[in-house]
């Protein structure tokens, strides 16, 4: 059997359709009822549905009396606080195009970015690094203010419309401006049921900042959408203090990288949660032992998720239907993804191959912002597919389970090998700590898998375990201790500046 998932009917969006507008329905009907509550260590802020349609309208018409006008770029410079999900919408509301961004970013960085999408107004947050070039700058202040304004209307149009545009690491490095239409979100009801077990009666606290889009989406849009309240933690909360927040606030779902996971592990081996349902990971691989250990401590699962920036998550298990052991869950239903061989057709299942997602997904992106080259080559040659360069492998009965990505995979001796299947192996060696996997080039016609880690182990110990547990082409001929592992702005592992610091006295 071919490895194709075939979609089950999935109805379109409206005709006339706004992104706000659908994720803000119920705020009529729910004014009174939190929509968000940013919760600090001794109190929380709290916002109505009432205030956050509100302040979301108001900015709508605050950005218009500024000058921009619909399709313009306005990127959004905000730190950790409610006013970016309200600038974000505002900006949709009335058809302007918000490009979100990290706090973290340098200038350097951001003008490098902003030179891309060319915006017609910056929104800045107090301290945050402003790009060179961008006359037009709206205050956080400002934006503040816009809540008094009378509520604006609703730009209602083509779903495939552009609504905002969000930067992901390109494989080459430069950052790629992502676009994505109004659709999206309407996209994104085949997750509620398909990962999240989303019900209005929801709290869902997410851990992690309001401009990421993991947080964007599963923390905030998706929540409001259905009149669930969501829960965000105020800046400079502790990952080991979250279990106080989920119990003190009732949350009913935790939504997280696999990371602030194994952080609250490390300082909680018992965790009371009665009202916690279950758990939501994604941006990286869940490793098989944070799952256990979280189940053991709460009582509760982890669903987890395998998505990206240019079709958000589309691959999960769920409440409803879990996902296989070693797996990362099933297509949503609505999907239709095929894993492809090196020809561009569909292989066996259980053959590994490359994950693509058909074009026709009204969740997948419209393209890169200036780059129709670029578009192009991520699609397969008769443009039917979206090569999303993971690599996966579909099982007999239909789930993925996911095998790296296809830059990541490692060449061993002829065979290719996951860096997540060395990884969850030797992961489990006493004194380990955390650990990554890389193909190390030790000459110019040889490589070996090497395998650095944060653990008090000696790289003797590392070395027996792994000649005890794995096959021989897996096993890793080199293992070096570090201060921590290098990670990008999400948290993921990253394997090239990994390889490229490895000091050459020890390949």
């Amino acid at each position: 059997m071919l490895s194709v998932h075939a979609p089950s009917p999935f109805a379109p969006a409206p005709d006339a359709f706004n992104m706000a507008s659908h994720v803000l329905a119920h705020a009529g009907r729910l004014a009174d009822r939190p929509a968000m509550q940013i919760l600090g260590a001794t109190k929380a802020e709290r916002w109505s549905y009432g205030r956050l349609e509100a302040a979301v309208r108001g900015a709508g018409t605050g950005f218009l009396r500024a000058g921009l006008a619909p399709g313009d770029r306005l990127l959004l410079r905000l730190g950790n606080t409610p006013e970016f999900p309200v600038a974000y919408l505002g900006a949709i509301a009335v058809g302007i195009v918000p490009v979100p961004t990290s706090a973290q970013l340098t200038g350097p960085e951001i003008t490098k970015m902003a030179a891309q999408i060319s915006p017609a107004a910056v929104v800045a947050g107090e301290g945050v690094a402003l790009p060179e070039g961008v006359e037009k700058v709206i205050s956080e202040d400002a934006l503040r203010g816009f809540a008094e304004l009378p509520p604006c209307d609703y730009d209602l149009g083509d779903p495939d419309r552009l609504a905002y545009i969000i930067f992901t690491s390109g494989t080459s490095g430069n950052p790629r401006a992502v676009m994505h239409a109004h659709r999206a979100i309407w996209a994104r009801k085949m997750m509620h049921q398909g990962w999240y077990g989303l019900t209005p009666e929801d709290r869902l606290l997410h851990a992690g900042a309001f401009n990421w889009t993991y947080t964007l989406g599963t923390g905030l849009m998706d929540p409001w959408s259905v009149g669930a309240t969501a829960l965000i933690p105020a800046p400079g909360v502790e990952p080991q203090t979250l279990p106080l927040l989920l119990r003190r606030f009732d949350a009913t779902i935790f939504a997280a990288a696999p990371g602030v996971y194994r952080q609250i592990l490390k300082h909680h081996m018992n965790l009371p949660l009665p009202r916690l349902r279950h758990g939501l990971s994604a941006g990286e691989a869940l490793p098989l032992a944070t799952r256990q250990h979280w189940n053991a401590a709460t009582g509760a699962m982890i669903y987890e998720a395998l998505g990206m920036s240019e079709c958000s998550t589309f691959i999960s298990g769920a409440p409803g239907h879990p996902a296989p052991p070693g797996t990362s869950g099933w297509p949503q239903e609505g999907r239709q993804i095929a894993v492809l061989g090196e020809d561009g057709a569909p292989v066996e299942r259980g053959t590994p191959g490359v994950l693509a997602v058909h074009r026709s997904d009204p969740g997948l992106f419209l393209g890169y912002w200036g780059a129709e080259a670029e578009t192009r080559a991520r699609f397969s040659a008769d443009g039917d597919w979206f090569l999303t360069g993971d690599m996966v492998t579909m099982t007999p009965t239909g789930a993925i389970r996911y095998e790296g990505r296809g830059d990541d995979m490692m060449n061993a001796g002829g065979f290719r090998v996951s860096p997540l299947e060395v990884e969850a192996e030797m992961a489990l060696c006493e004194g380990a700590g955390e650990v990554a996997a890389i193909e190390l080039r030790v000459s110019a016609e040889a490589s070996v898998i090497a395998l650095a880690y944060t653990g008090p182990a000696s790289p003797e110990a590392m070395l027996a375990h792994a000649g005890a547990h794995l096959a021989r082409y897996k096993q890793p001929r080199i293992c070096r201790p570090v201060a921590a592992l290098p990670r990008n702005r999400n948290g993921k592992i990253d394997r090239r500046a990994l390889r490229d610091t490895w000091p050459e006295e020890t390949r």
